[in-house]
């Protein structure tokens, strides 16, 4: 293993067209759970009667409303959570000028809280909410703060979190861009995701370079096509790699 780290640590010290494509694992370290792990939220919870991949639908949020926004409020946010190592390290690579890009399937804020700044948000983001009648825009405490179903200080609407949710389309301006980052890269580091979610998950399609890395705590399925393979959590490749 330590010579796999001190592979992509000489990779990362010599160039500077690097993206990352992130997912669950990179925010598991600061107290978030994951969705499809042992311990996810997918497989933990029974007191809605229904899956939570179910109230994550557009059709549940459509009709039910007051259950969609309590399981938000206790189930998807997290608002003490902090940035980990991972968060810090991507910041400090982007700053240096050799990362272009992250690109996150993350809805919680903590590449940002980092300090990064070109983060394309694949799922949207918890923190951005807005009226589904007049379009304004509100923050998260907003919606914390509010009881029941939210409704727009404006015209009454309806406040709804800026994510996308299952029966959604993805924002393809977003999608595009990932995809001319991933394309151009020299370097594509993927980290704490299985590569289970489409279409996401085919972004790794697009990249022509010959310095795949996939760091992940469990093997995915893409694992052979990769030219680095690391099974680790990813804050501590990052502590090791920068340190």
């Amino acid at each position: 293993m330590e010579n796999t780290l001190d592979r992509l640590k000489k990779w990362v010290a010599e160039s500077n067209n690097i993206v990352f494509f992130g997912g669950a694992g990179v925010s598991t370290e600061s107290g978030i759970p994951d969705f499809r792990g042992e311990q996810g939220i997918y497989n933990t919870l029974s007191e809605y009667g229904v899956s939570p991949e179910t109230i994550l639908s557009h059709t549940f949020f459509e009709n039910n409303k007051e259950v969609f926004f309590d399981y938000c409020r206790k189930h998807l946010v997290f608002p003490q959570a902090k940035p980990n190592a991972a968060h810090y390290g991507l910041a400090r690579l982007e700053a240096e000028g050799k990362l272009k890009a992250v690109i996150t399937q993350n809805i919680d804020n903590l590449h940002q809280k980092a300090g990064s700044r070109n983060v394309l948000e694949l799922h949207g983001t918890l923190y951005r909410n807005y009226c589904t009648v007049c379009g304004k825009r509100f923050d998260m405490d907003y919606v914390l703060n509010s009881k029941g179903i939210p409704h727009c200080d404006s015209c009454g609407g309806v406040v709804r979190p800026d994510v996308v949710l299952y029966e959604e389309s993805l924002d393809m301006d977003t999608m595009e861009m990932a995809v001319k980052y991933i394309s151009k890269a020299d370097i594509l580091i993927i980290g704490g995701t299985s590569l289970a979610v489409y279409p996401a998950a085919g972004l790794i399609n697009y990249y022509k370079g010959d310095k795949l890395v996939l760091i992940n705590k469990s093997s995915t399925a893409m694992d052979s096509r990769a030219d680095l393979v690391i099974h680790m959590n990813i804050g501590q490749v990052f502590d090791k790699i920068l340190g």
